[in-house]
């Protein structure tokens, strides 16, 4: 099982709708803010999904799962439900650490069991803060504020 890492391409968008609304549900579960849920058409504009690099995951010619952000923070991250525990969070997440010029950040929310993958992967916690949740500002979170150092740092 190869997981391939590309940058994302417009004829990607479906599967990564796909993808953020069936583990978008898992995250908000977590956090007990179902009723928060937004599916990505409503969400990814005022949230940026586009403002930085955007990349996909393939297994067998597949998108099962992207990841956006920066050199130094990770702002989305989410794989297909019926890809959970098959190494493709891990490896899109180390595809954005090897570009890294420095430590990286994301915030995961308060009940979200990805904080526990993050952290097996290297990323420590740094602050918890409560305040409107990204994506539906008509809620409140908690969320907790993650990060990597490369081991030169």
């Amino acid at each position: 099982m190869t997981i391939a890492v590309r940058p994302y391409e417009p004829r990607d968008w479906d599967d990564i709708r796909r993808i953020h609304d069936a583990a978008r549900l898992d995250e908000l579960g977590g956090a007990g803010l179902l009723e928060a849920y937004l599916d990505l058409e409503a969400t990814y504009e005022n949230e940026g999904l586009f403002d930085d690099e955007v990349f996909v995951a393939e297994l067998d010619g597949r998108v099962v799962g992207f990841i956006a952000g920066s050199s130094d923070e990770i702002t989305w991250a989410y794989v297909d439900p019926a890809r959970y525990r098959r190494g493709v969070g891990r490896t899109l997440v180390q595809h954005m650490l090897k570009r890294a010029t420095g430590p990286v950040e994301l915030e995961v929310l308060e009940g979200n069991s990805a904080r526990a993958f993050y952290e097996a992967v290297g990323f420590v916690w740094e602050s918890t803060n409560t305040g409107k949740l990204a994506g539906n500002e008509s809620f409140q979170a908690t969320g907790h504020t993650l990060v990597w150092r490369p081991a030169s740092d």
